[in-house]
């Protein structure tokens, strides 16, 4: 899973909800409690039939909060108004039928409900019912009844195979896709300043072939450039992903368009152009390519000593020559020693915006690791240090420095 929540916003109510999921959600509430989030977990009594408080009390070392707590006048002050002005986020996994209706009316009977009443945080949903239970239209209506309230954000259901047997949607979606909504909403504060915005960004390393199974290559793993699909997804944005081959499963409300050479990169890359706010080139496209491709396999005695190589289109300097002024275009120089100066030359070369300027030599960062480090320039002249951090929160700091 991602690494630590550096945000100094981090307390998080896990609110579980009587349903099969609710077992998930052990492993969610150990890995915030490891990277640095203090948690408090409340369980509904219906949830208290698939997991027993004593797991949540030994996995977050705090107890775990139950209805019968809730009627107990052993605290100072109202238990619901203590915990909803503690919370800087409130997470709801799973969310059932029950619970989401009587969140839709403004209800409030036990110590969730009135937890998330008493407070003004935002609240992120997952919900997880059996198919046919998630497609009544009642259901239907109270979910996009709710999600009107900006408080609250919904993750979307996974299709798959049910405790039930039935195939279909209904499953909630897996601990590490919430946590990473959860880093997001405590870097964000739950900000949607990329709502109404389209944003196409490129990813991974591309492919040039010298015959069916060798290629010129590079190591980019294409993380950084889901990290930031998953930023500018949780922050409003409608948003296109360019990806070469890839390892990772792309988000769900993520469109997106799979290649493998630079070529087809710039080609899908200029027909998405004109309908972006914002292009992040993070791909790491190859400079040359092959001179001569062959169909067949070459034998291993038909190789060349030397291989005749070929320029690539320089796709992100194309993309500078034909955006509009309102466009938003951020490049990537990853670079070894000396990493500004060689950003700013291509910065203002490629008629870029802003770029990002990162250390590929340093340990723990660059091509396939969890981290990364950089310095943010724009055309301006600005500069921002960033240390080192996730990749994810790499992605909403570049995200606050150009919107």
């Amino acid at each position: 899973m991602p690494s630590s929540v550096n945000s100094q916003f981090k307390k998080v109510i896990i609110a579980v909800g009587g349903g099969i999921a609710a077992y998930k959600v052990c492993e969610l509430v150990s890995t915030l409690f490891k990277s640095g989030v203090e948690v408090r977990v409340i369980l509904t009594d219906s949830a208290q039939n698939f997991v027993n408080p004593l797991t949540f009390s030994t996995l977050s070392r705090h107890q775990a909060y139950t209805d019968k707590d809730f009627w107990q006048p052993i605290y100072s002050r109202p238990l619901h108004i203590e915990l909803g002005e503690w919370a800087d986020l409130i997470v709801i996994a799973p969310l059932t039928a029950n619970t989401l209706a009587k969140l839709a009316y403004g209800m409030a009977d036990n110590l969730l409900t009135n937890t998330v009443l008493a407070s003004t945080c935002p609240v992120l949903l997952a919900p997880a019912m059996n198919t046919d239970m998630w497609e009544q239209v009642a259901v239907q209506r109270n979910w996009q009844q709710l999600l009107t309230d900006n408080r609250f954000y919904g993750m979307q259901t996974v299709s798959g195979l049910l405790a039930c047997d039935r195939v279909g949607a209904g499953r909630m979606a897996e601990p590490e896709e919430i946590f990473v909504y959860i880093q997001s909403l405590l870097h964000t504060q739950g900000k949607r300043d990329l709502t109404g915005k389209r944003v196409l960004i490129s990813a991974g390393g591309t492919r040039e072939y010298l015959d069916p199974v060798r290629f010129i290559g590079n190591p980019s793993t294409g993380k950084m450039g889901l990290a930031l699909a998953q930023a500018a997804l949780h922050r409003g944005a409608e948003v296109t992903l360019v990806h070469c081959p890839a390892s990772w499963q792309v988000p769900q409300g993520v469109t997106a368009i799979s290649v493998v050479s630079a070529a087809e990169m710039q080609q899908v890359m200029l027909e998405q152009l004109a309908n972006a706010d914002v292009i992040i080139m993070s791909a790491a496209v190859a400079d040359v390519k092959p001179r001569d491709y062959s169909s067949e396999k070459l034998p291993k005695r038909s190789l060349p000593e030397s291989l005749p190589l070929a320029p690539v289109t320089d796709i992100v300097a194309e993309l500078g020559k034909i955006k509009q002024p309102q466009q938003l275009l951020i490049g990537f120089a990853a670079q070894t020693g000396d990493i500004i100066t060689p950003a700013k030359e291509k910065l203002q070369r490629k008629k870029l915006d802003a770029i990002v300027a990162n250390p590929i030599d340093k340990v723990g960062s660059g091509f396939g690791s969890e981290n990364n480090q950089a310095v943010l320039i724009d055309k301006a002249g600005n500069e921002r240090e960033i240390p080192h951090c996730s990749k994810l929160e790499m992605a909403h700091y570049l995200f606050d420095f150009v919107v």
